[in-house]
């Protein structure tokens, strides 16, 4: 392959990802603020954006890192409190606080993940649980910083004007996933994704096992707060149920049912399942039904998930389009020839 090959190659893969990214951040905002989509599909669609966060920092400590941690809700909690201590008691701004609250949710988790990632398999998973199941009470208790149980109210410019939430969640998708590709693909990314598939096998060519797991440990808490302040900030309310057990799972189904280790599917089933919930609304009680026998339903027949670990690549889905296009004309014209 030549240089001028290897050249357009590389501009189709930047090129062709980055027009389907501006896509999705600009042509739905711009449809939220004419009108076209009300209010109410806004703000599911844009919860969706906070889950499908959520959903990439649980895959990413146990997709990517190989590590089963069902506590993330705990971080999105500290995110979402942090982002109001700092924006209301300390009149910070809210893009500025949203950052400051996501390297405090990884500061929290490098202070768990220093003594349990030494725990593998269900110990992990139940170390975990027991940190969010203690940040829940820890904000029950605290008052004057979380409103105790009946929670706290955080009114931002985010919570007034959908398209603005929708264009900032979603953009803020688009760079953590950009970020946490470009990561996969370097040293780093590469020792992590060695430890995930044999630890044994990468101690022994000198990755250290402890440090890479902290790594991806640390990463996945900050995505975590992140999603949190986001999410502080488009809701305008948050309550210590947050952190509760079984938020944490439902970010799990998402990666589940997405496919272990594949971002875009964890994203895919996050906006799926998300909307899913409110479809079903209507049938009230009887959804809670419904929406497991959905899920029992994937889980027997696509065991690995939509995706399983591959990633969706806007790169091949154009090519086929082309491919199959080209095809079609030439069919019809072989046609009108005859």
């Amino acid at each position: 392959m030549t240089n001028r090959a290897i050249l357009t190659n590389r501009m189709k893969n930047t090129l062709i990802p980055g027009v389907f990214a501006v896509l999705a951040v600009f042509a739905p905002s711009i449809l939220i603020q004419c009108g076209v989509i009300d209010a109410y599909i806004a703000q599911i669609i844009t919860l969706a954006g906070v889950n499908a966060i959520l959903a990439v920092s649980v895959n990413t400590i146990t997709g990517v890192a190989g590590q089963l941690s069902i506590g993330q809700a705990g971080f999105m909690a500290i995110g979402s409190y942090a982002t109001i201590v700092f924006t209301l008691d300390m009149h910070i701004p809210l893009p500025v606080s949203i950052i400051m609250a996501s390297f405090v949710a990884a500061f929290f988790g490098f202070l768990i993940g220093f003594p349990t990632l030494k725990l593998t398999g269900d110990y992990l998973a139940i170390v975990t649980l027991g940190f969010g199941e203690i940040i829940r009470v820890i904000l029950i208790n605290i008052k004057p910083v979380s409103g105790g149980a009946n929670g706290r109210r955080f009114t931002t410019i985010l919570a007034v004007y959908p398209a603005l939430s929708f264009l900032i969640v979603t953009a803020a998708l688009v760079a953590v996933i950009i970020l946490l590709q470009n990561f996969l693909r370097s040293t780093y990314g590469r020792a992590i994704l060695a430890v995930r598939e044999d630890e044994i096998a990468a101690n022994s060519n000198g990755i250290s096992v402890f440090r890479y797991k902290m790594i991806g440990f640390v990463i996945a808490s900050f995505i975590a707060g992140l999603g949190g302040g986001l999410y502080a900030a488009i809701i305008g309310f948050v309550k210590p149920d947050v952190a509760s057990f079984n938020k944490s799972i439902d970010y799990l189904i998402f990666v589940v049912l997405g496919g272990m280790g594949s971002m875009t599917g964890a994203i895919l089933a996050s906006y799926i399942l998300t909307y899913l919930q409110e479809f079903l609304r209507f049938l009230r009680d009887y959804r809670l039904i419904i929406y497991p026998l959905i899920l029992i339903a994937v889980m027997l027949y696509r065991p690995q998930g939509l995706l399983g670990m591959k990633e969706l690549s806007f790169v091949r889905l154009c090519k086929r389009a082309k491919d199959w296009t080209v095809h079609h004309i030439v069919k019809k014209l072989k046609k009108r020839g005859t």
